[in-house]
């Protein structure tokens, strides 16, 4: 506090100084992990002063997401008039790019806390996020007049899911190199050409990319040897919970009731829900490795090109699989205990890894921090869309999931 003729004077922007000390905890350690009097500790004042700004922790969370919104709506609106020139499109989609770097916390909430929110302030987050959705795909449609209002949406949740793939990784470059990075994968999204109902594609090149995805090896069949073990069961059980409530909102006797078992009976094969977590990412882990070396050996002569896009359909055909994958690769690390987090870190970036050489094989122009940042824009429009039922339901969801991975990775 600044002190003027010996009188304490309180910052003027005390309640969104309050709101990023909040947003940073909440990330570090998760909304759970996070008191009212850690956030007033953190900021140097106590808890009833706080108390004068925002009427809970809930309350601080709202704000935080709110304001994420309606910065990237002002960005919207000021970028935008009736011509939306493609310079203009160009402006948005860099002044979005620019707001995500700078609130990569803002980003990452939304992604992982949001749920925490009471009822009223998820409803306006749904229908601030949905109108701003809704405009661009007016924007896109107006452009590309050729597309449905459902395909042009598609688009436009797939770029929202670019700019919001700063959440999930650290990866850091300049500002002005990320911002142009994220705004060359946005039009890449933009621009994608999405195979028809009929199953022809809209040009030459995409019908490349059909034949070349009904080439592709399959991923090797699961064996159906009886029945799935107990142990088996819980896991299974308790990814779908996980995926469908989030981790938080998921007892062992939920797990347990859905496993056709006592929830104290869960303690025998697994000591904690935490426990659980890991052991889903390690199987996860598991089966992205093994659909991988499959497609990889599958490719024939040396062909990064190709090894990348095949990587990408098996990332694809394992995603739309069972539901393990949408909770390990999506899932916030705050819940996962110490001791696992190592490995479960290292399985993922080893992941990842594979698609960074592949990339940077292809691209020799980008530098690793860039390929990564890329591979992570891919990964996240695969993680998004699949959880997002009004997009996943589409019937040729998987074959428009490939393309756009390709797109991103500029392997079309």
């Amino acid at each position: 506090m600044d002190e003027t003729n010996g009188r304490t004077r309180r910052p003027r922007d005390r309640r969104h100084q309050l709101a990023a000390i909040a947003s940073e905890l909440f990330r570090e350690r998760g909304y759970h992990g996070v008191s009212v009097n850690d956030i007033a500790a953190a900021a140097g004042v106590t808890g009833p002063a706080l108390y004068r700004h925002f009427t809970d922790k809930r309350a601080i969370l709202a704000h935080v997401l709110l304001s994420g919104l309606d910065d990237m709506a002002a960005t919207t609106e000021t970028a935008l008039d009736r011509t939306t020139t493609p310079e203009e499109v160009r402006a948005l989609l860099t002044g979005l790019a620019a707001r995500s770097v700078e609130r990569r916390d803002v980003a990452a909430l939304w992604r992982w806390e949001g749920r925490h929110l009471d009822a009223h302030s998820q409803h306006e987050i749904r229908r601030r996020s949905t109108a701003m959705l809704t405009r661009w795909t007016d924007v896109l449609r107006r452009k590309r007049p050729e597309l449905s209002h459902a395909d042009a949406e598609l688009l436009c949740w797939a770029t929202l899911s670019v700019f919001g793939s700063v959440s999930v990784h650290r990866t850091t470059l300049a500002k002005r190199r990320f911002t142009d990075l994220l705004t060359t994968l946005a039009l890449r999204v933009l621009h994608v050409d999405l195979p028809q109902p009929d199953g022809h594609t809209a040009n030459a090149a995409n019908a490349a990319n059909a034949a070349n995805a009904a080439a592709a090896p399959e991923a090797p069949p699961a064996l159906a040897l009886g029945s799935p073990s107990r142990r088996e069961q819980v896991l299974t059980a308790a990814a779908e919970l996980f995926r469908a409530h989030g981790f938080s909102g998921v007892s062992m006797e939920d797990i347990g009731k859905a496993a056709g078992i006592a929830g104290p009976s869960v303690y025998r094969h697994f000591p904690s829900k935490a426990s659980l977590l890991a052991a889903i990412g390690r199987r996860a882990g598991d089966r992205l490795a093994l659909a991988a070396e499959h497609a990889l050996r599958a490719s024939g002569p040396p062909d990064e090109r190709e090894a990348l896009r095949r990587l990408a359909d098996s990332y694809v055909r394992t995603l739309t699989g069972p539901p393990e994958l949408l909770v390990a690769f999506s899932v916030d690390h705050v819940h996962i205990d110490e001791r696992d987090r190592p490995e479960l870190l290292r399985i993922q970036r080893d992941y990842v890894a594979q698609w960074v050489r592949l990339l940077t094989a292809v691209h020799p122009e980008l530098e690793p921090r860039e390929a990564r940042i890329t591979v992570h824009a891919a990964l996240t429009i695969a993680n998004d869309l699949t959880r997002t039922r009004r997009v996943a339901s589409r019937p040729h969801f998987g074959a428009e999931l490939t393309a756009l991975l390709h797109a991103v990775l500029d392997v079309t």
